[in-house]
């Protein structure tokens, strides 16, 4: 019984690890939209325009993989889009902790929808965001780490500042 899956997250870049569970979700569901979330406690370096740009570029391949913006609650848009499912990725045991309470908070909030949990694929378990963006920062060389478009948008993007 496959379904509408929403995998949320920052994607502030969009690293081998994200495409990793996006590839999976994607040959789990029958449609995975990869929602582009507004934290508003993280400060991100890509708009979320560009964020998406990059993901759209990423995943072309996979044909029931679409891409949105999200501002408000996941529940909200989930219900609104008919999705069943909430696809999150899992590190370590530091990244179960948060994402126990939010599926348990979604649970609360909306107890049709389920959180499915991918165990990030061992070659990517190491891999953030937040730590691609240093090594960038510093001159480090982040092909292996990003999709290939992704690595001159971030260097790029760094000189602008």
């Amino acid at each position: 019984m496959k379904r509408h899956a929403l995998y949320p997250g920052t994607f502030d870049p969009v690293t081998m690890g994200h495409m990793d569970i996006i590839t999976r979700g994607a040959n789990m569901f029958d449609r995975l939209t990869v929602v582009v979330a507004a934290n508003i406690e993280k400060r991100t370096l890509f708009s979320a325009e560009e964020r998406m740009a990059m993901i759209r570029k990423s995943t072309a391949h996979l044909s029931n993989v679409d891409v949105c913006q999200l501002n408000g609650l996941l529940v909200h848009y989930a219900r609104k889009v008919g999705a069943g499912a909430v696809l999150r990725g899992l590190r370590a045991v530091s990244d179960f902790e948060y994402e126990f309470q939010m599926a348990g908070m979604n649970r609360k909030l909306a107890e049709e929808i389920e959180t499915v949990f991918l165990m990030s694929a061992e070659a990517t378990t190491f891999l953030s965001s937040r730590l691609i963006k240093e090594i960038a920062k510093e001159g480090g060389d982040v092909g292996p780490f990003v999709p290939k478009h992704v690595a001159p948008a971030l260097v790029n993007k760094l000189c602008e500042g």
